[in-house]
């Protein structure tokens, strides 16, 4: 089969068995659906029109994603870059015709997203006929899953019939792993979603742990993100950076496969969840490959610790929160704040 654009061949992901208990599903970037389905519906609802510029702001994986689609459909492209895009994804971006501009360098994650959405609100003030893609806010980045959802259960169907199944991956913007579990139980309201958050993230309430090296914001945020739904997840992990490389490390030595360090996250809590629920079947998330972790990952594998020796703390509260892993029972609870409570900036 041939594909129209390169988008569409690099969307795919490859399932992998890692064990009896444990599939990954590894993509070159997961993002891709999300991008592609949304800038399709966006100009088939005439929201926007060929041509146009779309802007967002992104870590690297969407920023990617959403440069492909542009170029896909004769879109211009603006990214308001983290001050952590690779070299790599920069001059990958510029080459596909992206306007990148990065914020000042911060000290944290959280400067760094609130500098980039008021540089994006500058942008929309000075150029009305810009569109704001809000990957973290509008729902349209739903869309895209759907198609994952077909094609994981139609694997999991024929490979693993009769195995109830666990979904394990980032929570991020919301619209990746709980887009593609909102799709899947659509067919099967027992599939359970696991999600991953690092110290620090807001979007389930660790803003209070401070974990020196974290760079894995596309799991969390230390902003608000309107398109989480928190209803979906099951359960909830929370890793420090430490631990995420411990799982990265683990999965190209045991399994060969070079993935980034959401997915080594996902790997650890879906190794300690098959251990507890070795009746279901757990899909491992990986969101894109390891490239831009190279030096501060990978180049470090002598520093990560033995996945065997590692376990979280049970908890039952938020109050009883503690690095450097905690794992609790959301119960597909609503958040417990108002969404009028929450403060600005909304990216």
């Amino acid at each position: 089969m041939t594909h129209p654009h390169i988008a569409d061949a690099l969307k795919k992901p490859d399932l992998v068995r890692l064990s009896e208990g444990m599939v990954l599903a590894r993509f070159e970037s997961m993002k891709i659906y999300s991008a592609l389905a949304a800038v399709r519906h966006l100009l088939d609802q005439g929201r926007i029109r060929p041509g146009q510029t779309l802007v967002d702001s992104s870590s690297g994986i969407y920023a990617y994603a959403l440069a492909l689609a542009c170029h896909r459909y004769g879109m211009r492209c603006h990214i308001v870059a983290s001050t952590t895009v690779d070299a790599t994804t920069l001059a990958q971006l510029e080459i596909l015709g992206a306007t990148v501009e990065q914020v000042r360098p911060s000290e944290n994650l959280k400067l760094d997203q609130e500098l980039r959405v008021r540089r994006i609100r500058r942008i929309l003030a000075e150029r009305p006929d810009v569109h704001w893609m809000r990957q973290y806010h509008d729902d349209v980045h739903y869309l895209g899953y759907r198609e994952v959802a077909d094609l994981v259960a139609a694997e999991v169907a024929a490979e693993f019939p009769g195995r109830p199944l666990t979904v394990v991956g980032g929570v991020g913007s919301g619209a990746s792993t709980g887009g593609l579990v909102e799709h899947l139980r659509r067919r099967d309201p027992s599939v359970r979603l696991v999600g991953l958050q690092p110290f620090g993230s807001v979007t389930f309430g660790s803003e209070e742990h401070h974990d020196p090296e974290a760079i894995i914001a596309g799991i969390g945020s230390s902003i608000p993100f309107d398109n989480v739904r928190h209803h979906l997840y099951d359960t909830i992990h929370w890793l420090d950076f430490t631990h995420a490389m411990s799982g990265a490390v683990a999965l190209l030595r045991d399994h060969a496969v070079f993935a980034g360090l959401s997915t080594g996250a996902a790997h650890l809590a879906a190794s300690w969840e098959a251990r507890r629920f070795p009746d279901r079947l757990h899909l491992v998330i990986g969101a894109d490959t390891g490239h831009r972790y190279v030096e501060r990952v990978f180049a470090r594998h002598r520093e990560a610790p033995d996945p065997a020796a590692l376990k979280p703390v049970e908890i039952s509260s938020l109050s009883e929160l503690s690095m450097p892993w905690s794992v609790m029972a959301w119960n597909r609870a609503p958040w417990p704040v108002r969404r009028t409570e929450r403060k600005e900036p909304t990216a």
